[in-house]
């Protein structure tokens, strides 16, 4: 059956198309959903980084055009693909033999990508396609794991303090957290910190949180600036070097999941750095579970 990829006029188009399939795995493909629906729904561009994009530097003027594409064969929706200029290139699971095809048409719309991020193996298929088609030198970057949560397993030791919604006020110290979370674990975006640390302290309507735990001070953050039809994707978890060890984060990630959930929500998401087995163990401890590992690929 022959494969094609049948690139979209916009994000909300892709959605007609896309989203059934999508939704099969809304918890494996919240990155896609929530790039899409955040442009459908007017959302300030910068909400649709991915939440690990890595300090490879972007390429591409902010003017390039978007790219929401589908593989398929027959009548049917086997993967996806899509970016916002100037970040990565993201891949959803599909056939392995398609990235060859995928490679040529993307190589149709932009000159040059600074990395695509997928689920391991696709990523490195497309990686290897998108080499050979461009004569460019392919490493492996920053490999993470998807965790998935329906319900919280409280701490068995809860630290001292309380979760609070981080407001007006907390911008200063919040854009200071996000450029350490960046420069610690180079997972992050170039966006400017500051102009991040307002949004995600004055959205008053719900749609996206920034909360702090206090314990007599901030001690530290978690957020969720992003979600699906039904699922939320918790990020920006950080707590500074010499607050940590005190189940801080625990508590506020076990806090903030139930928030969550307590919404209305069916499930929470997030993204730990297979580098970091501390933060895997901490997720792991208050529910959540791993989905799937996916996976950098650079050009350079």
């Amino acid at each position: 059956m022959e494969t094609v990829i049948v690139r979209h006029s916009g994000p909300r188009a892709f959605l007609d198309r896309a989203e059934p399939w999508l939704l099969r795995r809304e918890a494996e493909n919240n990155l896609a959903l929530g790039v899409a629906a955040s442009l459908v729904g007017r959302r300030p561009p910068a909400d649709t980084v991915p939440p690990a994009a890595t300090s490879v530097p972007p390429v591409s003027s902010p003017a390039a055009p978007l790219y929401f594409a589908t593989i398929e064969r027959g009548s049917a929706v086997v993967g996806c693909a899509f970016r916002t200029p100037p970040y990565k290139l993201g891949l959803t699971r599909m056939p392995l033999d398609a990235a060859p095809l995928l490679a040529r048409d993307v190589a149709e719309v932009y000159d040059e990508l600074p990395a695509v991020l997928g689920p391991d193996q696709v990523a490195r298929a497309f990686g290897d396609a998108w080499g050979r088609l461009q004569g460019l030198r392919v490493t492996s970057g920053a490999r993470q794991r998807i965790h998935v949560l329906e319900r919280v397993v409280p701490p068995s030791r809860r630290a001292p303090g309380v979760m609070r919604r981080a407001g007006p006020a907390d911008v200063s110290l919040v854009a200071r957290w996000l450029g350490s979370f960046v420069e610690e674990t180079r997972l992050g975006d170039p966006v400017d910190p500051v102009e991040r640390a307002r949004r995600l302290c004055g959205d008053e309507g719900g749609n996206r949180l920034l909360a702090l735990w206090v314990d007599g001070e901030p001690v530290s953050m978690a957020g969720f600036p992003a979600h699906t039809r039904h699922g939320v994707r918790i990020g920006y978890v950080y707590t500074p070097a010499a607050r940590r060890r005190r189940g801080y984060a625990t508590a506020l990630v076990a806090e903030l999941s139930t928030h969550a959930l307590d919404l209305g929500f069916g499930h929470c998401v997030l993204y730990t750095d297979l580098a970091n087995p501390v933060s895997n163990r901490i997720y792991r401890s208050v529910g959540y579970r791993p989905l799937q590992d996916v996976m950098d690929v650079e050009f350079g």
